[in-house]
């Protein structure tokens, strides 16, 4: 009966506590991307709602990102709440150790954080697409498209009178391959069509070897070296893809098959499945490790400096899970294991901390 009640205490704490954060983190979010949206609108007269219902939809997605530091602020001002009122204390009288007080805060933020990836995210997601087509609606920048399909890569590319459509069997690395390019005056007029094997993507310089030009009156040239004035280069064919956040996790895997079929990298893809599968035990980690750094304080002095030093903690883990990230989009690390080995390393050192705390 103790352990029902204390279970039930803790997580009425700690939800009442997210909550909070959750508003504090959502009001600083909307005052930032109000401004954000506002400016977008400058040249543009449209009723004070609209960057106002924008903002709504986009909120949503910029919260998940920061989700694990919610959940490791969230856990520290728990615990403050907990030692100021002397419940940890009463809490050991009856016989509660410290790793079961973490135990129940842990399990309880990995079910939210399965709450958050299976209903949150995808809720996030469809938000976030609504916010990128009514946004593009007004954005006045349809020079630029790129899709995926069956048959391969469409890049729409607009270079002073010329309009470029753009078709690829594969993309790797730099290097398109199959390519047929169809050159458009600004009236959409046909002027020429260039048939060549591969395209090496420069910045803003496509370096073409060899290659077929055939033009409006239906002469066939063939060139060795031809350069093709574009506005694009990898970076930006790759951001004109859609929106990884604008997807739920069933779209992205079916995104990742697509691009599998076309032999065009799916690293990315991979990396935002892999990061949306480790993210209920991201966010454990980060309650256990907020907890360890909280219960240390009757051991130690300020609780300010415990909290800033659960920030800067927080920081260094962000770098940590990016570096790894950057590793396995390299190939330096298998992909699974630069997402999951942040993780690993943490709860390890978690772990060793938890026995050294609960012998106190």
């Amino acid at each position: 009966m103790i352990i029902q009640t204390y279970q039930i205490y803790l997580g009425k704490v700690f939800l009442t506590t997210l909550l909070k954060t959750f508003l504090i983190f959502f009001s600083l979010a909307f005052i930032l991307n109000i401004f954000e949206e506002v400016n977008f609108f400058k040249e543009v007269k449209v009723s004070i709602t609209l960057p106002i219902f924008l903002t709504f939809l986009n909120i949503p997605s910029i919260i998940f990102e920061i989700f694990p530091f919610i959940f490791l602020i969230t856990s520290q001002f728990a615990f403050v709440k907990l030692i100021d009122q002397n419940e940890i204390i009463a809490f050991k009288n009856f016989g509660l150790d410290n790793l079961k007080i973490i135990k129940v805060l842990s399990i309880l933020s990995f079910c939210l954080g399965v709450f958050i990836i299976t209903i949150y995210y995808n809720l996030s997601s469809n938000l976030k697409f609504s916010y990128l087509n009514l946004k593009n609606t007004y954005a006045n920048d349809n020079k630029y498209l790129a899709v995926i399909t069956e048959n391969g890569i469409w890049i729409k590319d607009q270079v002073d009178d010329f309009i470029n459509i753009i078709n690829a069997n594969k993309l790797e690395g730099e290097i398109l391959y199959n390519v047929d390019i169809i050159q458009f005056d600004q009236d959409f007029n046909f002027k020429s069509n260039i048939v060549t094997d591969k395209v090496l993507i420069k910045n803003k310089s496509w370096v073409i070897n060899k290659a077929i030009i055939s033009d409006k009156e239906g002469k066939l040239n063939n060139i060795s070296n031809y350069i093709l004035k574009t506005n694009l280069n990898y970076n930006d064919i790759n951001s004109l893809y859609s929106n990884l956040s604008s997807l739920n996790i069933f779209e992205l895997n079916n995104l990742r098959k697509k691009y599998d079929s076309i032999n065009y990298s799916s690293t990315d893809v991979n990396s935002a499945i892999q990061k949306l599968i480790s993210f209920p035990f991201y966010i454990m980690i980060m309650t256990i490790l907020a907890s360890i750094i909280m219960i240390k304080i009757k051991y130690n002095k300020s609780k300010i400096f415990h909290l800033i030093f659960g920030v800067l903690i927080s920081v260094i883990i962000y770098y940590l899970s990016f570096f790894f990230e950057e590793l396995g989009k390299n190939e330096r690390l298998p992909l699974s294991l630069s997402i999951w080995m942040p993780l690993i390393i943490i709860f390890l050192i978690s772990t060793i901390n938890l026995i050294k705390i609960n012998e106190k």
